[in-house]
């Protein structure tokens, strides 16, 4: 294959800015002067300035050099726009700063108002806790009175009460009956004076209304005006705002126009810069298109002088051939005169003629020979280069062959390793779910024993609480039943119907204060009796005799 090769201009000379590049293209043998110990030939090489070098070097990393300025570029104008946010940031005197103070003041102003509302709220609350303890103790002083046996205990104090005013009505008849006299006018004058009080006391009733109707008059009135004037206050407060915000707004236009120019600008200055780089780069292409015919017609220069360069060589060695035939020829004439003319010098002209041929045909056929053995070596090398090269295929292949079988058996390990893991996990699950069943069973067993206990502690507890609700029902009515005793009152009601035992039945008294009751076993569904007369005990004597297995078992006593 052909090298390009650029030569020196004309006065220009070599210097240590050079670069040579070495050719592989061996045409003729070069002299012994012009070659390098490599076996480089120095009339083949390319010789290249420093500026021509770094030429090429930026033309083929031109992309990269362009994108790294892009890059550089870019990164300053970003650190450039960071380094001004963070100046700015924090100055007053700026329209961002004073709105940013603004809303801080008014941040603070919120948060000393929200304060005050949780304080309001917190002792709002107090006061709601305290009016919900005392409406959850009179729910349940009225929960309490509306249970059976205390609405029982104050039927018999109404009772009780109508015994006393029946006694009282009884007693106010007698009394009429004695002074009916004089008790018509008195009472009348009575009346008078009681009809004259309440006229009085409607008076004042009615004056005391008026003046706190009066109060509240002039409160309500106080109260609008302090409203109105705070709502006034708040319109000039939202008046002012609007016009600063406005204000703002128009140097926010502004100062958005400003710098939608300075953008524009930029925008403009880029394109600009863009365009002229467009420019640039087409120019390069010009001129690269240019160098790049240069070398083509210096290729074509080249590859034409080349193949006139072979050209010649044939016709020089047909030449020689054919200068070679005509002196045979010649020589051929030359001995067949001389033969013709001295016989006796004919075998020793021949055989110098002879030796001469042989000469000069051992030392081409030497020469060919060498260029033989050249070629021979030059193959054998190659041969040797190839086998070389497939040998190191071939310990590739095996190398390949070898990782493939490794990797294989790595993942023959690693299945065997997840099958072993599979196995063990599913020992661990199937012991997992047989200790699951196991802790269900005893968690099961440990309900059923927790919900025993529990209906135990639940059966216990209600009987301390009927025996406490008992205690407090035995309280409450023998404190009525001792206040009704000092009225004067007949608490025999009161007393039958505070007696022992909760359930309202006839039966005895069980653990708990509870007291059952008996129905007869017929339709009429009527409670047994709890009493019982002498004619019951005679029938039974006839009956049963005096056995004293005939006693009754408690439930009539």
């Amino acid at each position: 294959m052909a090298t390009v090769m650029h030569g020196r201009r004309k006065g220009q000379t070599k210097s240590a800015n050079t670069k040579i590049l070495p050719s592989n293209c061996n045409t003729n043998a070069a002299p012994r002067g012009m070659v390098l110990p490599n076996g480089t030939d120095l009339r083949q090489v390319t010789v290249l300035t420093k500026q021509d070098w770094e030429r090429i070097e930026n033309e083929l990393n031109y992309k990269q050099i362009q994108e790294e300025m892009i890059r550089k570029m870019r990164e300053e104008r970003e650190e450039q726009k960071r380094k001004s946010k963070e100046l700015i940031k924090n100055w007053a005197n700026t329209i961002a700063g004073q709105r940013q103070r603004k809303l801080q003041a008014r941040q603070i102003r919120e948060e000393k108002e929200e304060a005050e509302r949780k304080e309001i709220d917190i002792e709002e609350a107090k006061i709601q806790a305290q009016l919900r303890r005392e409406a959850i103790e009179k729910a349940k002083t009225q929960q309490y009175y509306q249970t059976d046996r205390v609405k029982t205990f104050h039927s018999a104090l109404v009772l009780t009460e109508v015994l006393k005013e029946r006694e009282a009505q009884l007693e106010l008849k007698r009394l009429k009956e004695q002074a009916m006299g004089d008790q018509d006018i008195e009472y009348m004058k009575i009346d008078r004076e009681l009809f004259e009080k309440g006229i009085l006391a409607d008076q004042e009733k009615a004056r005391q209304r008026l003046e706190l109707a009066a109060k509240t008059k002039d409160f309500q009135i106080a109260q609008i005006n302090e409203h109105m004037k705070a709502s006034e206050k708040e319109k000039e407060l939202d008046l002012r705002e609007a016009e600063e915000l406005k204000k703002l707004a128009v140097q926010f236009q502004i100062e958005k126009e400003r710098l939608d120019n300075i953008r524009r600008e930029e925008r403009l200055a880029m394109l600009q810069e863009n365009m002229k780089q467009i420019q640039d780069v087409e120019k390069m292409k010009i001129l690269q298109q240019k160098q790049e015919e240069e070398e083509d017609e210096e290729c074509r220069i080249f590859a034409a002088a080349k193949r006139k360069m072979m050209k010649l060589r044939v016709q020089k060695e047909q030449e020689i051939h054919d200068e070679k035939q005509a002196n045979l020829e010649k020589i051929r004439e030359k001995l067949a005169a001389q033969m013709k003319q001295k016989v006796s010098d004919e075998d020793t002209r021949i055989r110098r003629a002879a030796e001469e041929a042989e000469i000069k045909r051992l030392e081409e056929e030497r020469a060919k020979e060498e260029k033989l053995l050249k070629e021979i070596k030059l193959q054998a090398e190659h041969r040797k280069k190839q086998l070389l090269e497939k040998e190191e295929k071939k310990k590739r292949d095996k190398m390949e062959e070898l990782e493939i079988l490794e990797m294989r058996r790595a993942a023959d390990e690693l299945f065997r390793q997840n099958e072993m893991e599979k196995a063990i996990r599913r020992k661990q699950e199937s012991e997992a779910l047989k200790n699951f069943h196991i802790d269900q069973y005893n968690e099961s067993v440990n309900k059923e024993e927790e919900a025993r206990r529990t209906q135990l502690a639940l059966d216990k507890a209600n009987v301390e609480l009927m025996e406490k609700e008992e205690s407090q029902f035995q309280e409450y009515a023998q404190r009525v039943i001792d206040h009704c005793k000092k009225g004067g009152r007949n608490v025999y009601p009161l007393e039958k119907a505070a007696k022992i035992g909760s359930g309202g039945g006839s039966g005895p008294v069980f653990s708990g204060k509870v007291r059952p009751s008996y129905l007869v076993n017929d339709k009429s569904g009527v409670q047994m009796p709890h009493y019982q007369k002498e004619s019951t005990e005679e029938t039974k004597l006839q009956i049963n005799g005096c056995s004293p297995s005939k006693n009754r078992l408690g439930f009539v006593w």
